[in-house]
């Protein structure tokens, strides 16, 4: 409890000791001391009862006063610790939790994210998730919860576009101990019998996979081959358990301590899949806008951008 409502707990049990302690002087003279120790009130006259009455109504008043001292401290802690909700991107999973560490120390602000594929988050947001912030490893899906009045970017110049924070790659990976070397080479090889990839139904990634196959003219050959996965982090679980020969998937992932350690990863030329432009948008729903606002700025800060770099993804600007 802080020093305010101590002090005024204080006063109050202070103002009931002078009143009791008046009473009791005002009693003991209109009375003799004998007759105190076996009458009852109701044998006293009618203004010492009032006056023994004063006591147990400042009594009840301070207990109601220290029920309101408790809870009022209590329901703003409660407020203050409410975390920053996040929908964050699947290939995000390896990149943000220490960026949420770092910002908790510099501004006290609790952040929690929930990773999944973008599909998934969007729909969640749609049906009504109690999200703040939704960071895609893609710009159609923010978009759309824009366009259905879901979300914003406010404080953009542009408030009807998602605010772009990144830029994804896609790698082909392989495990050191499958002797197959990652390369576009490998996409056409009898040695590979199975390729990971995101669904491209509800993953960026895996939207860049079936593009990147079909430039080079090796979807339909492929597509028996494929073990489809829910998100990123699946498929890159898929190929680093042996669950698969080789697979399409985030540099983010490729660049883990885990799959470095374990693999070895091939860039896919850029030219064979559309740029996989990450975005964040502001879900309208938010009751934290201006903790919003902080993260976002501190997620596009310069310190930052070059730390999303280091994990394998390409800085906004």
């Amino acid at each position: 409890m802080s020093a305010i409502p101590l002090w005024i707990e204080g006063s109050f049990l202070a103002s009931i000791r002078i009143l009791s302690r008046r009473q009791g002087l005002k009693i003991a003279q209109g009375k003799p001391r004998a007759a105190l120790g076996t009458s009852s009130s109701l044998d006293l006259p009618s203004r010492w009862a009032r006056r023994e009455f004063k006591p147990r109504l400042f009594i009840r008043l301070y207990e109601c006063l220290r029920l309101i001292l408790i809870a009022v401290p209590l329901a703003a802690t409660a407020s203050a610790q409410t975390p920053l909700r996040i929908a964050a991107a699947a290939d995000l999973e390896p990149v943000l939790p220490p960026i949420l560490a770092q910002f908790e120390q510099s501004t006290s602000i609790h952040a929690e994210a929930t990773y999944q594929a973008s599909a998934m988050l969007t729909t969640q947001i749609q049906n009504g998730a109690p999200f703040d912030l939704f960071l895609s490893a893609d710009l159609s899906y923010p978009k759309r919860l824009i366009d259905a009045g879901l979300a914003d970017a406010a404080g953009t110049a542009d408030s009807s576009t998602p605010i772009v924070y990144a830029r994804g790659t896609l790698v082909l990976w392989t495990r050191k101990d499958s002797h197959l070397t990652p390369s576009l080479e490998l996409l056409s090889s009898p040695d590979l019998k199975r390729l990971a990839i995101a669904n491209p139904d509800r993953a960026p990634y895996g939207r860049a996979a079936v593009a990147a196959l079909t430039s080079l003219k090796l979807y339909v050959t492929l597509k028996p081959k494929l073990v489809t996965a829910e998100n990123i982090s699946q498929t890159a679980q898929f190929v680093d358990s042996g669950n698969a020969d080789a697979g399409l998937i985030s540099l983010t992932s490729a660049m883990t301590p885990r799959l470095t350690a374990s693999g070895n990863y091939f860039l896919v030329p850029r030219d064979l899949y559309p740029p996989i432009e990450q975005g964040a948008v502001i879900v309208s729903t938010t009751r934290q806008r201006p903790p919003v606002h902080k993260f976002l700025d501190y997620l596009l800060s310069p310190s930052i951008q070059s730390q999303l770099a280091k994990s394998g993804l390409t800085p906004a600007h």
